[in-house]
């Protein structure tokens, strides 16, 4: 399996074989189960659908409902695709969990970062800001924005205040510090995107580094 659907319970810190202090986060990594395969011929691609976490019979919608009685299945709160070159190995109703990944192994880890709302150009952008001195009367407004004769316009791409956060957003290339089967607790080094109780998606690295073993780059290409 590619991947797994997770949830982020928080961060910690952990020593690692030299002593050192490391940063980690703590993911709730499954159980998942396979709720259905895609594949090349039928759908154009390979992907193997998921589902994480149990939800009230009363706030699943008609639609999704009768999909899982069809199944068989307890309705799941959280169902995302995982994509895969190798789906007719799973079956509907397997289940998926944290044994898939083991220490050593680098990760991708995608979420949706935490919304900031409307925020200006010094925390959005980092912008150096004007003169904090009581005769400035300059400090933290944008200012000039483009010329007036030439181009008589706004670059596209500028920075200004805006929405901040709330988007989707992979980090890379996390190792896997520790695994615990029997709380489904799968722990990174690295923070990751998102609040506590987010939802998250691991994924075997795509860009395996210089340092990973043998065994992780060949199973990357599964």
């Amino acid at each position: 399996m590619a991947g797994i659907i997770g949830k982020k319970v928080g961060m910690t810190n952990i020593f690692n074989r030299e002593g050192h202090v490391v940063p980690v986060t703590v993911i709730e990594a499954g159980p998942c189960v396979v709720l259905g395969t895609k594949t090349n011929e039928k759908d154009g691609y390979f992907s193997v659908l998921l589902g994480f976490g149990d939800i009230k019979m009363s706030k699943v919608k008609k639609p999704q409902l009768k999909m899982f009685e069809k199944l068989n299945i307890p309705p799941k709160k959280v169902i995302k695709e995982i994509r895969t070159l190798n789906p007719s190995s799973y079956n509907i109703g397997d289940k998926v969990d944290v044994k898939i990944f083991k220490i050593g192994d680098y990760v991708d880890v995608s979420g949706v970062s935490i919304g900031k709302g409307f925020q200006g150009g010094i925390k959005r952008w980092h912008w150096r800001g004007g003169e904090s001195g009581h005769g400035s009367m300059f400090h933290r407004a944008p200012g000039s924005i483009g010329a007036s004769s030439f181009p008589s316009r706004v670059f596209k791409g500028h920075h200004l205040p805006g929405h901040m956060g709330n988007v989707k957003r992979t980090i890379q290339n996390l190792e896997v510090m520790a695994v615990d089967e029997e709380k489904n607790l799968l722990i990174v080094k690295g923070g990751v995107p998102g609040h506590k109780s987010g939802i998250l998606i691991v994924r075997n690295a795509k860009k395996i580094p210089a340092t990973a073993t043998i065994e992780q780059k060949n199973e990357d290409k599964k």
